[in-house]
């Protein structure tokens, strides 16, 4: 096309946003473009299989430093990494800490993020430090020059875990109803706010489950005690090595 002409207001309104120390208006703008845009490059410019979600997280650190990448779970090792490496060089001034978490990990809360760091990556296998980042934006060191470096973490399930330990929704909801009946304070749920699977679990267990429930703690105490045995074993043995065949459907 020809552009002929360009015209422009007598009194033009020009808009302007506050910028601060994050959350601020800017972060807020550049968040629901910066983290659809780093989706899009690991899922099809990089073609990685497994990345469901991509966090940059705001307070503070403005969105630049720390990124969050949620994974599915079953994604082999290898397309992890891959995921870690490609959002740290997405962009050189952005990732500086790039922490792959699973699905149940809410990026959002740094609780459940460190609850993840805490319980789901092992410091000496599944951390990368790489020299020579950049700065970016920022305040300035008066020491080091001027590179930085790059932490990445493979926070992920490396197998199957028990379950969190909180009763599941069901109890849960049941419980919220109760409380809300009673016309208590209004309760603020965070996440986690129920129990769930991480796949280490047997139906054996929900059964004990409504035993509690039903206040027949008697019933858990005898199948316990029918599962009691009398040897020298070393303390923290797995009960799977010690009661052959109970995992096993009857």
């Amino acid at each position: 096309f020809e552009v002929t002409a360009i015209t422009r207001k007598k009194k033009a309104v020009i808009p302007s946003y506050i910028s601060q120390v994050a959350p601020s208006e800017s972060s807020v703008m550049k968040r629901v473009a910066y983290e659809p845009l780093f989706l899009t490059h690991l899922n099809n410019t990089l073609g990685i299989k497994g990345v469901t979600g991509v966090s940059l997280h705001e307070p503070l650190s403005g969105l630049l430093r720390i990124t969050l990448i949620s994974i599915a779970k079953g994604t082999s090792r290898t397309e992890i990494w891959r995921a870690l490496y490609g959002a740290a060089s997405f962009k050189g001034d952005m990732g500086k800490i790039t922490i792959a978490v699973d699905e149940d990990i809410d990026p959002q809360n740094a609780d459940s993020i460190l609850w993840a760091l805490a319980y789901r990556h092992n410091p000496s296998e599944d951390v990368v430090i790489m020299p020579h980042r950049g700065q970016g934006h920022g305040p300035r060191r008066e020491h080091g020059g001027e590179e930085d470096g790059t932490l990445l973490i493979d926070a992920t399930m490396k197998e199957d875990m028990p379950p969190l330990a909180l009763p599941d929704a069901g109890y849960m909801e049941q419980a919220k109803d109760l409380w809300e009946k009673l016309d208590l304070p209004p309760l603020r749920p965070e996440s986690p706010w129920h129990g769930y699977t991480l796949g280490d679990w047997h139906e054996r267990w929900d059964v004990a489950a409504k035993n509690a429930a039903d206040s027949n703690y008697l019933k858990n105490g005898e199948e316990t005690l029918g599962r009691q045995v009398s040897l020298d074993i070393i303390p923290e043995t797995s009960v799977r090595q010690v009661e052959d065949g109970w995992f096993e459907d009857d």
